[in-house]
């Protein structure tokens, strides 16, 4: 959106606890960007806990996006994907920074909702395209986008270093935003917390950690996985991978004195690595070689964390897999043999769990049912399990949706694939970035009305803990659905 000027337009200044932060107004409200919630993680400092900014003096040009924690460029073949992972990594030691936008930065105490992106643990930003908050501001609502750190400096186990260094930063994010947002016109008692992806998976961590007790008053996981953590010993298999491609010891010490392209450059060594072990299959199927580390799973430990003072909205797209098959072609290129390996990687039992998927799709092909074993091993299975144990703890404050909405890109086979909700929920349907053969959503135009349902349940929820329909019961497990059927067997 063009810069206004003028009189009324004028560029706004707030005072945070940290110092003055210069922003803009326009036709949507107030964005302040990069606004730092942590000093720069430089050197040894990337393997340690966030520390808290030093703050500065003068006014701080909130202006302009900042720097992006150091990240690989990802291909999605055919598939434009960049609205979705931003512009890659974009150097600069100032990166764990929030973006605000705002109706006004004033004495409003408006509902807060902050954003955790996704991208794999290794990719994303909050400059990202899709992300926009404009539509949040314009339903009064003040939206928080988070960086934090992302691959080996934010999730590689290392001896000396703390573990999942990158939920660390964003809860430290979260702290920041009590102690910060009410001066941009946000009610710190009134937080949501969202994520997708990645970002999903560690909103659910969120749940289950001690130290966010008091930080949020609801949650919202987009296509996430409550045990989509790697076990300790997962986790050491990768670090003494890292370890070796970069010569070094497994230590927080050694990888210290390492710059950040080394750590980019290693990278496609820990690909495909072999994570299943004697306790465990491999949460994320080998698309990642970072995640969470945890010796129990979010679901399995909501107890220990704010979770039962907690409203959560949760669910999952009806094909979530497709997103890592179609733009490659491997929809139609996927053998039998393909298939078993995927099966393998996700499963003690892997004929048994085709078989059931066979039942559950008689005359699929190998692609389709490989897209479905990615999709119930990635997402679903861990959101139903996240959904159950919610469910029980919290007293009737879950709800769950599913999103079935098909995209028409590439030839119509996209379908109501990962990542496809977020134009809705952010409302951005209807921007011809989106759009194309090769756009996320396809040449179609987005269904009438679907993004301004979706992204309401989401603002409703945010505002009274009520997205428009019933909680979710164990008992008879029943969605919200939005653009198209929800799969069968929802919630089994």
């Amino acid at each position: 959106m063009p810069r206004q000027t003028g009189p009324l337009l004028a560029d706004p200044v707030v005072e945070t606890p940290a110092g003055a932060v210069r922003g803009i107004r326009d036709g949507s409200g107030e964005r302040y960007r990069a606004v730092p919630y942590a000093a720069a993680p430089t050197g040894a400092g990337r393997f340690a806990p966030p520390a808290p900014h030093p703050g500065w003096s003068g006014v701080r040009d909130g202006t302009q996006p900042g720097p992006t924690a150091p990240q690989p460029a990802r291909d999605f073949g055919r598939l434009d994907m960049s609205p979705y992972f931003g512009p890659g990594w974009v150097p600069g030691d100032d990166y764990l920074t929030v973006d605000v936008h705002t109706p006004a930065a004033d004495n409003g105490s408006r509902p807060v909702m902050v954003f955790v992106h996704g991208g794999g643990f290794i990719t994303g930003s909050s400059r990202a395209a899709l992300y926009d908050g404009s539509a949040f501001a314009r339903d009064d609502v003040v939206l928080v986008t988070v960086n934090y750190r992302l691959g080996i400096p934010g999730f590689l186990d290392l001896a000396g270093a703390p573990a999942n260094r990158g939920l660390l930063d964003v809860l430290a994010a979260l702290s920041w935003v009590q102690d910060t947002v009410a001066v941009f016109g946000g009610d710190p008692g009134n937080v949501t917390v969202f994520g997708q992806s990645a970002g999903a998976t560690l909103t659910g961590a969120l749940l289950a950690t001690p130290e966010a007790n008091g930080l949020f008053r609801r949650a919202i996981i987009q296509s996430g996985s409550g045990s989509g953590a790697f076990t300790p010993e997962q986790a050491q298999r990768v670090t003494a991978a890292a370890a070796a491609a970069l010569g070094v010891e497994p230590t927080a010490e050694a990888f210290s004195l390492i710059p950040d392209e080394q750590f980019l450059a290693v990278l496609p060594a820990l690909a495909g690595l072999d994570l299943c072990t004697s306790t465990a299959q491999d949460p994320l199927a080998g698309l990642s070689p970072f995640s969470l580390v945890l010796p129990v799973q979010p679901a399995g430990a909501l107890a220990d964390g704010p979770a039962a003072d907690v409203d959560l909205l949760i669910g999952t797209n009806t094909e979530e897999g497709h997103l890592y098959l179609v733009p490659q072609g491997a929809l139609e290129s996927t053998t039998e043999a393909d298939l078993l390996t995927v099966a393998a990687r996700v499963h003690a039992d892997p004929e048994s769990a085709l078989a059931a998927h066979r039942g559950e799709r008689p005359g699929a092909t190998p692609g389709e049912l490989r897209s479905a074993v990615l999709g119930q091993a990635l997402f679903t299975a861990g959101t139903t399990r996240m959904a159950q144990a919610h469910a029980r703890i919290s007293g009737g404050r879950t709800h769950l949706y599913s999103f079935g909405y098909r995209s028409t890109a590439l030839g119509g086979r996209l379908g109501a694939a990962h990542t496809v909700e977020l134009p809705f929920v952010f409302d951005t349907a209807d921007s011809p970035w989106l759009h194309g053969d090769t756009g996320l959503l396809g040449p179609d135009p987005a269904p009438a009305g679907l993004a301004a349902r979706i992204h309401g349940a989401w603002v409703a929820f945010a505002r009274t803990g009520t997205p428009g329909w019933a909680p979710y019961d164990p008992r008879k497990p029943v969605a919200e659905v939005f653009g198209g059927r929800s799969p069968e067997g929802r919630g089994d």
